[in-house]
């Protein structure tokens, strides 16, 4: 049992710096027993452990996001660790690459638009200079005529 207990203060350690809200249920607790036969139904995997690798009977802690089953400590571990927990967690929407995609996209045609604007700005530079040199090339003909 003391493995569990670490397994759920190193989840909670993990919501906790991630600034992740969360609700603890202890399943051990009298009057818990809807949430613990909650917790046996849906979880579909054991989450067991080194000294109990094949329990009878899901080992906490199992996560969950309201009542849709998220996973167990190995599967919350394995998605903190390949940076994915938001999904694991079902707290992503499930097209963030379509969103990712989107950013980039608005981000490459800001660019070019940010590209065509500096461009648009050096011409009219080089024409506002064109002009300047004229007119000075104007005054020293006409400095000259004198």
């Amino acid at each position: 049992m003391l493995k569990v207990k670490k397994r759920q203060q190193r989840v909670l350690m993990i919501l906790d710096s991630k600034n992740i809200k969360y609700d603890t249920v202890d399943i051990t607790e009298p009057g818990k027993e809807s949430e613990k036969e909650l917790m046996q139904n849906k979880s579909t995997s054991n989450g067991g452990t080194v000294s109990d690798p094949e329990p009878r009977h899901p080992l906490p802690p199992q996560l969950f996001n309201d009542d849709e089953y998220c996973g167990d400590y190995d599967a919350f571990d394995m998605a903190n660790e390949i940076d994915t927990l938001e999904v694991f967690l079902k707290l992503a929407p499930a097209d963030t690459t379509a969103v990712s995609t989107a950013q980039i996209e608005l981000k490459q045609e800001n660019g070019d638009a940010k590209k065509e604007e500096a461009e648009t700005e050096a011409e009219d530079k080089k024409t506002e200079a064109g002009d300047g040199d004229v007119d000075v090339k104007e005054e020293a003909a006409e400095k000259a005529e004198v």
